[in-house]
């Protein structure tokens, strides 16, 4: 087919949702492109496995940012999935979706359907949850979500040291509150990692209207008489082109959906006209907004045995495989991170969790790096809704050049406050009396860290992405205040172009970023259906050439 009616520009998190549930009408003809290779390494289903693809340039973008001068002039590398799943393929596997005040937070500034009340049934719609169907959950959705399985005895001891600071224990973060601590649940299945291209693209592969093309890079949206009409794609070194019926779906994530809608035309004039890009829609907030969630690690080396010891040696090693093989259980099969906390670092400024833990039993230098060579375990602190903003703009009409990307971590009073008091909280708990017998010592950021100015330092020196850049092509109903699409997806003022993945986010959600993306790819396939049945757009006639523009 060289015309569908629709195509979608990227398989991650959204883009498979979105392929599988379009191509559910065998009426309707569906192309999906990925930039990256199939999904087919061990690695990515296995789910301890991405300490490997975390770094694999094949499955992996491996981005960096540009040198953040609030971090010291540090480049962050910024992983991003580049293969079917995208980085549901590649991520801790933590199913978080946020708080309720972040959707209502959402409605408020002018995007009707989407408070918490109108997001929660495309949740459960899209979840299978190992504990069964309730009010805050599903269990006949594509996304298969499980829990940990067996408790830990440092997990536990933290748990309980945050009791001791007035934290409740929670068993669901996900249900009527999110304040507390406890374990995570997971995007597994016996044993097995669960992502989108497995749940919902692997059982939609056999229709004959859906086409999934690998190995294919994005260039540009072309554009006619203002509307979306087709893509231009690179695939194993040939340039292609394909035509649309009904609409063009970017699904390419917080980086790459500015970009491909900047290299389009679509976006900041100055910056447009400043690389020879002619401007078909002047939209100045496309690439701005961008948020993203810090992670300061805290490394401890602790007085009992921890995964680096079952690490550091082949036996130890041996031992693990054996567990996932024969009972698909054990550390292999649930991820890095298997407790969590959700509290407030400055709690006479906030009325909900501010701060969020990734609790390891295990610590290195950086995340897929070799183990210390102690029994170490990992803190990880993230402020959950940053004022901190930066951005994503091309560097030149090349759809192969990596844009310029300027986070501006920790460039707000807030943010820095924040960051520093949940150091401290961190700190708090590993000295509670339930902890207290398991530490032995602070490995980092250590005890020459001893007041706000050497602790803000170490966020400065230390501080990494936990992977969740969003907000790049923001949802709103004002594109002069800086919205990109409205509050249906579409991208303002061009037909048959609408953006769905984690940079429509107005505001970053208060939590790991998978589970809300998901969501969102549900909502906007019911909008496409019920924006189709009450108004067909007809595309325009096949013989017009497409707009160059880059």
């Amino acid at each position: 087919m060289t015309q569908f009616d629709f195509i979608i520009v990227g398989a991650g998190s959204a883009g498979c949702v979105l392929a599988s549930r379009l191509s559910e009408d065998p009426n309707t003809t569906v192309l999906l492109l990925e930039a990256g290779p199939s999904d087919d390494s061990f690695w990515i289903h296995l789910p301890i496995g991405y300490g490997k693809t975390m770094w694999s340039k094949k499955y992996n973008w491996c981005f960096e940012t540009d040198p953040d001068p609030n971090m010291n002039g540090r480049r962050i590398y910024w992983p991003r999935g580049k293969t079917l799943g995208g980085s549901s393929s590649i991520n801790g596997l933590i199913y978080i979706r946020g708080q309720r005040e972040d959707y209502d937070g959402w409605a408020a500034l002018g995007n009707p359907g989407w408070s918490y009340r109108d997001v929660l049934p495309y949740f459960i719609k899209s979840e299978r949850n190992q504990r069964g169907a309730s009010t805050y959950h599903g269990a006949d959705g594509p996304l298969s979500v499980s829990d940990i399985g067996a408790k830990n005895e440092l997990i536990e001891a933290f748990i309980e040291g945050a009791q001791q600071l007035g934290v409740p224990r929670i068993d669901d973060f996900n249900g009527r509150q999110q304040e507390g601590a406890g374990y995570y649940q997971l995007t597994t299945w016996k044993g097995w990692r669960w992502s989108t291209a497995k749940g919902y693209l692997k059982p939609a592969r056999h229709r004959t209207n859906l086409k999934i093309e690998t190995e294919a890079q994005a260039t540009g949206v072309a554009i006619e008489n203002g509307r979306a009409v087709g893509i231009r794609y690179r695939q194993r070194g040939v340039d292609q082109f394909v035509r649309c019926r009904h609409e063009v779906l970017l699904a390419a994530g917080a980086i790459q959906s500015p970009q491909i809608l900047q290299l389009s035309g679509i976006g900041p004039a100055s910056l447009l006209r400043k690389h020879g890009i002619r401007v078909v829609r002047d939209l100045p907030g496309v690439g701005e907004n961008l948020q993203d969630h810090l992670q300061i690690r805290l490394i401890f080396e602790s007085t009992r045995p921890t995964t680096n010891d079952t690490l550091r040696s082949w036996l130890g090693q041996a031992g693990l495989g054996l567990q996932w093989l024969f009972k698909k259980s054990g550390p292999l099969a649930v991820g890095i991170n298997q407790g969590g906390c959700f509290m407030r670092a400055l709690p006479d400024e906030t009325v909900t969790p501010d701060i969020q833990f990734h609790v390891a039993t295990l610590s290195a230098d950086m995340a897929g790096g070799a183990v210390h060579p102690f029994s170490g375990l990992t803190l990880s602190v993230c402020q959950l809704r940053p004022e901190s903003r930066g951005h994503i703009r091309i560097r030149s009409s090349d759809p192969f050049e990596t844009p310029e990307m300027r986070p501006n971590y920790l460039s707000t009073d807030l943010d820095r406050r924040t960051n520093v008091a949940a150091v401290k909280a961190a700190r708090a708990i590993a000295n509670s009396p339930a902890m207290r017998p398991y530490i032995k010592r602070e490995v980092k950021p250590g005890s020459m860290a001893n007041d706000d100015a050497s602790l803000l330092e170490f966020c400065r020196n230390n501080g990494a992405t936990i992977f969740h850049p969003s907000g790049t092509c923001q949802m709103g109903p004002d594109p002069s205040s800086g919205a990109v699409v409205d509050a249906r997806l579409r991208v303002h003022g061009v037909q048959g172009l609408r953006v769905v993945d984690c940079s429509i986010m107005p505001t970053l959600v208060s939590g790991n970023t998978n589970a809300p993306v998901v969501m969102m790819a549900e909502k906007a396939v019911d909008m496409i259906k019920e924006d189709m049945r009450t108004s067909i757009q007809r595309p325009t006639s096949s013989t017009e050439r497409p707009l160059v523009v880059a």
